[in-house]
């Protein structure tokens, strides 16, 4: 075996793993993979006939391109979801290069979401971007804090300041009992369930009959507020959402269980449910980019690829 096989070999042993490292980083399926051929091409690039633990090497190396998308994505926060491909077209990746940007398919990346926890990657997209690779180096891959301390030019003291900050974030605070909770989130499983799966009658019978549902004038193109009352009203506006509601999960939104949605892994809009009885009796939705950023959203189960065992993740 010739040495370019012999490393392309090694790689690939490695690939799963900075796949999940690298889509914990960034949310996003094709960032993920673009920042997995980056660090192939570094490796490529470089000599590691001294290097003793390739796979520590390989994930130092991809989170240092994280960290640089990351960092680029923080000067360029105004671009609108319009701007993220939904087809082969010739761009800038998110590298730099220009280059065909190949579509990933929509159901491959919610599916992948939903098995990573999607509320748990729209609270990271909400942290600074040395926070978030010290939360999810450290908390989701057990690396320690003195290796992950160079990567953001921090001491290992500062660095765990910084993953305890991001863990507060990401666990948040209920502000309702234990078992008000679970209430909670039953009711708003089965509501997102009702609404993925196109169950009119299931998702009716979760509304009050008098449910009053309200949304900015950012959810729709409209002049006002819209104000929509009556159980198979209501319903009938989820049915018609059925394909944005791939995008969504429960999350704890300002220490209550609502919904989040976030395709690619970005903030996009959140319904917050008032819940009386097992029955919904209000939705709010709120889409406003100052209303967003004003609201808590926490993940209600931090589900990683296991200490330890990143290849485990579901989908990478």
């Amino acid at each position: 075996m010739d040495g370019n096989s012999w490393l392309t070999e090694r790689f690939e042993e490695h690939r799963s793993h900075l796949r999940a490292v690298s889509y914990r980083m960034l949310g996003s399926l094709a960032e993920a993979d673009d920042a997995v051929q980056e660090a192939w091409l570094r490796l490529d690039r470089s000599d590691v006939s001294g290097v003793e633990n390739l796979g520590g090497w390989l994930t130092t190396v991809v989170s240092r391109v994280c960290l640089n998308m990351l960092r680029s994505r923080e000067s360029r926060r105004e671009e609108s979801m319009e701007a993220y491909p939904s087809g082969p077209a010739l761009g800038r990746t998110a590298l730099g290069r220009t280059a065909t940007v190949e579509p990933v398919d929509p159901e491959q990346e919610a599916l992948l979401a939903d098995s990573v926890g999607l509320a748990l990657l729209v609270v990271l997209d909400q942290l600074a971007p040395a926070e978030r690779l010290a939360f999810v180096l450290h908390d989701l891959f057990a690396v320690p804090f003195d290796e992950i301390a160079p990567l953001i030019e921090k001491s290992p003291a500062a660095t765990r300041q910084l993953a305890s900050r991001a863990r507060r974030r990401v666990k948040g605070a209920p502000v309702v009992p234990e078992a008000d909770l679970t209430r909670q989130r039953r009711v708003v499983d089965a509501f997102l369930a009702a609404t993925r799966g196109g169950n009119f009658d299931a998702l009716v019978a979760l509304l009050h009959p008098d449910v009053v549902l309200r949304a900015d004038k950012a959810v729709v193109p409209s002049p006002a507020p819209i104000l929509v009352r009556g159980a198979v009203t209501v319903a009938t506006g989820a049915m018609a959402a059925m394909q944005r509601a791939r995008s969504a999960a429960p999350a704890l939104v300002d220490g209550v269980v609502g919904l989040a949605m976030a395709p690619l892994g970005r903030l996009f809009l959140v319904l917050g449910f008032t819940i009386e009885d097992g029955l919904i009796t209000e939705i709010d939705i709120v889409a406003e980019p100052e209303r967003l950023g004003a609201l808590e959203i926490a993940a209600l189960d931090v589900r990683g690829p296991g200490v330890g065992h990143p290849e485990a993740a579901p989908g990478i």
